[in-house]
């Protein structure tokens, strides 16, 4: 009976799959047409060939009107339309079509953050903030779920004229304006969730002083480039934090456009990766979030080699509480409710129905490898039902759910333990009382780490391009949220930290590559903290990071500004590696894609030996001498030809080979190490994974 049961499940999901996909045919879904580049200046041109080749298939103009969403006319040629498959399917042999594909759902993925990254006003004037004049003059365009225009984090004050090359446009209301801050707006841009909000006031907020949540974490909420101008792409609506695809390359498209230096997107889709490659190629800085779906491997999103993806880590601030239990004993938490408060109710580690929570403290143990979301739906659960709190045991203690009025407290196993122990011991309803969070700050506290919900390597979509590609704080970063300040963490708080830092470099560094911004960020991160201790990835359980969890490291804006040397890329090599890209890009090569000059190297199927070059230019001092130093990966021989570059005033680029031998025979294991180049005063770091194959048919990709 049991081999008729597992038999029959799976004919059964396949007899459902055609019927759904069946049935799905007939009824119009929002597909993506993608044409390539555009062979028209003029907009309205390129609109009416969308129409004749949607009218070629639907039969008159005035159906190509009723079905067209986007037309997509200035950085690139497509547009967005209700089909129906048959309709898609036809339109996909069209000549002078690339790729016809569903849009999909994208997923919305500081007063001490940039203090803790060395970006202080108080530092001298050698240093990158002041030499980039704060981000003056540069323009980050945010895709996000729109903006609270009337926070002091977006005041204007002392700012001058809008730069003049700024082509958009500001939608205004009766409630909504723009200022010399907010320069353009687009489709209703008042944010609605607080996502969009947050994540630009990170990027770019003006100086306001005196901010706290209760009085925890006190002092001067800024963006990383506080001069920087803002402008505003919602493609999310409503509480949920969900968009479309077509909206998000709708967004990129008006985007190169209107003339933005920077685009940040916190949110997870791999479906515009080809709206970001147009976007590269104006000359503009593509930076993305990671995704919140970790410790789990393979689970890092925007993995396109072209964009920068961001992972998330902590910073030196923590908000302990004294719990005191019913038995005098007291422990230790975190929390960012910020008051005090005297609990009592039965606590119990067993998830309960919503209507036992009332006026209890829920006891709750998600599993040690609860993610991010699960943690705040379980404290929405409890608030809902009226609970009085809820206790959290947590590898990480660092992801803290906000409420102003609801306490949610995070401990480690041990602390849960010695909670529930009280629990079974006590003859009466178990109480505790909760004391005042307070703020800790500085070199007590072990930072950066890795955060236990950032997304995680390998890249699934390509195992030849090392994803993530940077860490940045991303945990518990207070700021805007609406007309007031507030606790977020995530990757999405992790990416415009790094736009901000990418908005200085091109203030600093007005010529730079998207390329050469991306490497000088990359090859100076930090592997160690502060004290020089290596940085640890939360998770079950910690372990010492490596480039799945960080990439090349923890972002380190002074140094990216003065990187030494840059691994710059020339946007056509792209077309060599199109195969690889999906299917919207035309297959012309099956080249692999680790042969692209980036600053990584990522061999996913080691047999024996591969060799690959890689170009790098000299963007420091005019002589100057490396030296490589090399960290092989376990297994794994690595041999650097030349080993020493020299530059002069005619030698300013230089082209060296790392060969890379499997020495043993182990089948499907990554293994990670490094190329530094160094001279008197940089240190260029890239890093190495190494995955050794003996056998094809054989698939392990621990």
């Amino acid at each position: 009976m049991a081999k008729r049961s597992s038999s029959s499940l799976p004919l059964l999901l396949v007899f459902l799959l055609a019927l759904l996909s069946s049935c799905s045919s007939f009824h119009d879904s929002l597909h993506i047409v993608y044409m390539g580049e555009k062979h028209h200046e003029d907009p309205d041109i390129v609109t009416s060939l969308h129409l004749d080749t949607l009218s070629s298939i639907l039969g008159s103009k005035e159906e190509a009107l009723g079905s067209i969403v986007y037309s997509y006319k200035h950085g690139f040629s497509g547009f967005a339309a209700m089909l129906t498959d048959s309709q898609a399917k036809k339109l996909a042999g069209i000549k002078g079509i690339l790729g016809v594909r569903l849009s999909r759902n994208v997923r919305l993925s500081t007063t001490r953050s940039w203090d803790f990254l060395g970006l202080t006003y108080s530092n001298p004037p050698s240093q990158l903030l002041h030499k980039a004049r704060l981000g003056d003059g540069v323009i980050i365009g945010l895709v996000d779920s729109g903006i609270w225009p009337e926070s002091k984090s977006f005041d204007d004050s002392g700012y001058g004229p809008v730069p003049a090359r700024w082509k958009g446009t500001c939608q205004t209301g009766d409630t909504f304006h723009c200022n010399r801050k907010i320069i353009g707006e687009y489709l209703s841009p008042r944010d609605l969730n607080g996502h969009g909000t947050h994540v630009a006031s990170t990027a770019a907020g003006s100086y306001v002083l005196n901010v706290s949540v209760g009085g925890l974490a006190a002092g001067w909420a800024r963006g990383g480039a506080p001069r920087a101008r803002l402008a505003v792409y919602k493609i999310s609506w409503g509480q949920e934090g969900t968009g479309s695809t077509a909206s998000v390359l709708a967004a990129i498209d008006d985007a190169i456009h209107d003339g933005v230096d920077v685009l940040s997107l916190s949110l997870t889709s791999e479906e515009d990766s080809w709206g970001s490659l147009q976007a590269m190629l104006k000359g503009i800085t593509v930076v993305y979030a990671a995704g919140n779906d970790g410790p789990f491997p393979q689970t890092v999103a925007n993995t396109s080699p072209w964009v920068i993806t961001v992972a998330a880590s902590t910073i030196d601030r923590s908000f302990p509480t004294v719990i005191t239990l019913g038995d005098n004993v007291t422990l230790v938490g975190q929390t960012i409710y910020h008051g005090s408060a005297d609990l009592s109710g039965v606590c119990d580690e067993e998830t309960q129905k919503a209507t036992q929570f009332t006026g209890k403290v829920v006891l709750c143990n998600p599993g040690p490898t609860a993610t991010i979301n699960r943690i705040a739906l379980a404290a929405q659960n409890v608030v809902k039902a009226r609970g009085l709190g809820l206790i959290v045991p947590q590898y990480s203690t660092n992801f803290l759910p906000q409420s102003d009025d609801f306490p949610c407290i995070i401990v480690d196993w041990i602390v849960f333990q010695q909670i529930l122990g009280y629990i079974h011991s006590s003859r009466d309803s178990p109480k505790l009382k909760l004391a005042p969070t307070r703020t800790v700050e500085g070199r007590g506290i072990l930072a950066p780490r890795v955060a236990a919900f950032s997304s995680r390597g390998p890249n699934q979509v390509f195992p030849g391009i090392l994803k993530p590609d940077i860490t940045a704080p991303g945990v518990s970063i207070l700021a805007a949220a609406g007309d007031s300040y507030g606790f977020k963490d995530g990757t999405s708080m992790a990416a415009p930290h790094v736009s901000g830092i990418v908005a200085l470099l091109k203030s600093l560094h007005p010529t730079w590559s998207p390329a050469a911004i991306k490497s000088a960020i990359l090859t100076t991160a930090s592997v160690v903290d502060k004290d020089g201790v290596p940085i640890v990835a939360e998770g079950t359980p910690r372990k010492l990071a490596d480039p799945f969890d960080y990439g090349s490291g923890h972002v380190n804006p002074d140094k990216a500004a003065d990187p030494g040397l840059i691994y710059d890329i020339n946007p056509k090599d792209f077309d060599k590696f199109k195969c690889p890209f999906g299917p919207f890009m035309a297959c012309e090569a099956q080249i692999p894609v680790y042969h692209l000059n980036l600053p990584s190297i990522s061999i996913p199927n080691l047999k024996t030996k591969v060799t690959v070059s890689r170009t790098v230019t000299n963007v420091g001092s005019v002589d100057s001498n490396y030296i490589a130093v090399v960290e092989p990966p376990p297994g794994v021989e690595i041999e650097v030809r030349p080993s020493k570059l020299v530059f002069d005033e005619r030698t300013k680029r230089q082209i060296f080979t790392v060969t890379l031998t499997s020495v043993r025979r182990i089948q499907g294991v990554y293994t990670f190490g490094s190329l530094t180049w160094k001279d008197v005063t940089h240190t260029v770091r890239i890093p190495i994974a190494v995955r050794t194959v003996i056998n094809d048919l054989y698939a392990d990709v621990a």
